[in-house]
């Protein structure tokens, strides 16, 4: 009994805490923009077997940010797109916790909750996720001097479909795509840095080309980017856009590893490839972002 209570006490002491957001906010007051029908309600989808066993949040059509704040705020700020295909969001391993690794560098996490599925009959075929993504990146800029921030230091991190939302946005953020709601909306939706982490979609098929919907320039801001070769969403996806900034005199960061297929988030038993926070530390402390 002994034995079976300490067991009991080790395994429960293991596991991980769920993080508790300091704000939670809605970002549209109302319907958000294009919706037409109701979906079925947002629910967590089960695991199937010979899936990896995260929390896959799905029939999403309330998007919202959850703020995570750090004790000592450093005026950094990242806002968090997890994949899942533009199908679901994996909300969990990442985006919560993403949020309680930066919450440990001092950089205050955003966990962007967008619509999914995608919305049938939309040009781009993923305009409600960069709405939502262009509404979240200028309310948390407008919310700047409320949460202790540098405005002009918040930033974008994306995973697979995440990834590809969080590039989509870098090179789209000139002209809102909806119509403003509030001065929010005035800021700039431009996120000052991003990280991309086995973005998907990103290269046309087949080619070494980026997507035509993905126009890099000089203001395209500084990426840092992990992918594993043996990812079946080609770890061409990084190279072309990294080449491509590159071309276009961008400051970027790429890491590729051996090893590591898709989907390993904040996971630390991957090998090599469970290093990239680390190194994606590393080059937020060189950019001045950390300490």
């Amino acid at each position: 009994m002994r034995t079976l209570l300490f067991l009991l006490v080790c395994s429960c002491s293991s596991s991980a805490v769920e993080p508790t957001p300091t704000v939670t906010l809605d970002l549209w007051s109302g319907a958000a923009p294009g919706e037409t029908k109701d979906l079925p309600p947002e629910a967590y989808q089960p695991t199937k077997p010979n899936q990896l066993d995260v929390k896959r949040l799905a029939n999403v059509s309330k998007p919202q940010i959850a703020v995570y704040a750090p004790e000592k705020p450093n005026g950094t700020a990242v806002v968090i797109a997890p994949g899942g295909g533009y199908n679901i969001l994996a909300i969990e391993h990442e985006g919560t916790d993403v949020a309680t690794w930066l919450n440990k560098l001092g950089v205050t996490a955003v966990v962007l909750k967008y619509r999914v599925p995608r919305r049938a009959m939309q040009s781009p075929d993923n305009l409600a996720q960069l709405q939502d993504a262009q509404r979240a990146l200028g309310l948390v800029r407008s919310k700047a001097a409320e949460w202790k921030l540098d405005p002009k230091r918040i930033g974008m991190l994306g995973f697979s479909a995440g990834g590809h939302l969080t590039a989509t946005l870098c090179t789209n953020y000139s002209k809102r795509l909806y119509n403003p709601v509030d001065d929010a909306d005035k800021a700039s939706c431009r996120p000052d840095f991003a990280v991309l982490v086995y973005p998907a979609y990103l290269a046309k098929k087949d080619t070494a080309d980026i997507a035509e919907t993905l126009k890099v320039t000089k203001e395209t801001p500084p990426m840092f980017f992990a992918h594993a070769s043996d990812d079946p969403v080609s770890s061409e996806n990084s190279v072309a856009f990294y080449r491509e900034l590159k071309k276009n005199g961008v400051s970027a960061e790429l890491h590729l590893y051996s090893k590591g297929g898709h989907g390993f988030g904040m996971r630390t038993d991957r090998g090599p490839v469970s290093a990239w926070p680390k190194r994606c530390e590393e080059w937020l402390t060189a950019r001045g972002l950390v300490k």
